[in-house]
């Protein structure tokens, strides 16, 4: 059933590398876009990004008309008031609640009732910073990957006094954002990709820590049995591919082993009192050098690009098929 659309203006606050990644991926949906940055001294930096990610998203050939023609349809802007008569807006700051608060009540000063707030948060509870709002109602979590524009992930999560109604409605609208969305209608912690990873981290961890396995082969594990059917399958679809009775003994024989480790893994401590990031500081898991950083992030925007082309095709082959 077709939806009535949220209106052609959308707003984004916080212009980081993820903030302007969202932009980008709603100018390609068809959005006028107010790029709104708390920080006056990142204004520039913010339309920076933004150009960056235009160009990225060109050189995949995913935006349907030329990046010039985009330059009037957003606006990058210091100014809340630019923010009335948006009919969504998306709140990408840091994860400090202290100017999360700040940044929800200045956006409740220019909207109006109407619009929908939410939060790109990927580890603060929805139902938390609900309370910072006058209309908690409108609130929810609407979490992209990276980059925005180049993956069908959506998880939109709803706090304990959002309307599933408006929950929805973002839902629906989502797929004309060429998104596959996943609508949770509790907020748990960690919502769904967060939960389902750290449970692989967890054994992962286990696994190493006992010897069983090199963290490099654990990695080939992933890259080249799970990697090479999730993306068209997911998990359940993958149960009934290979016959679910395949998985009874095993469920029993394996599920008492798992590993339940509930603090940081042994692995990691050392690297982060060192104050390590992985490839951002060049300290991580694996040994880096610039060279290996630069070229896996170049690695991995290629590999988004054909991934989201692959994943497209069999996507609406699927979708025929009702799965």
């Amino acid at each position: 059933m077709e939806t009535e659309r949220l209106g052609n203006r959308i707003a984004v606050v916080g212009l980081g590398l993820m903030g302007s990644s969202i932009i980008v991926s709603f100018l390609k949906a068809g959005y006028d876009v107010v790029a709104l940055t708390p920080l006056l001294e990142e204004m520039e930096i913010g339309a920076q990004r933004i150009e960056e990610q235009l160009e990225l998203c060109t050189k995949m050939g995913l935006l349907p008309r030329e990046k010039d023609s985009y330059a009037t349809s957003y606006i990058v802007t210091h100014d809340y008031t630019l923010l009335q008569g948006c009919r969504l807006v998306v709140e990408c700051v840091i994860e400090v609640e202290a100017i999360k608060k700040e940044v929800y009540a200045r956006i409740e000063r220019e909207v109006d009732a109407n619009t929908i707030i939410a939060t790109n948060t990927s580890a603060i509870p929805i139902s938390h910073l609900q309370q910072y709002l006058q209309q908690p109602n409108r609130f929810m979590g609407i979490h992209w990957a990276e980059p925005a524009y180049a993956t069908r992930f959506l998880e939109i999560t709803c706090g304990k006094e959002t309307d599933v109604v408006l929950a929805e409605k973002i839902r629906d609208e989502a797929e004309s954002w060429e998104k596959e969305p996943t609508l949770l209608y509790k907020d748990i912690r960690g919502f769904i990709t967060n939960r389902l990873m750290y449970a692989v981290y967890r054994e992962g961890f286990n696994l190493i820590h006992k010897g069983h396995v090199s963290m490099s082969s654990l990695d080939r594990c992933f890259q080249y049995d799970i990697g090479a059917w999730i993306t068209i399958m997911g998990i359940f679809r993958r149960m009934d591919f290979m016959g679910l009775s395949e998985y009874v003994n095993t469920y029993n024989h394996i599920f008492p082993k798992l590993g339940n480790l509930k603090n940081v893994p042994q692995q990691m401590k050392g690297i982060l009192e060192e104050g390590g990031r992985g490839i951002h500081n060049l300290n991580g898991l694996y040994p880096h050098t610039e060279s290996s950083a630069d070229k896996l992030e170049q690695e991995f925007s290629h590999f988004n690009e054909e991934i989201y082309r692959l994943a497209d095709k069999y996507r609406k082959k699927l979708n025929d098929l009702n799965l």
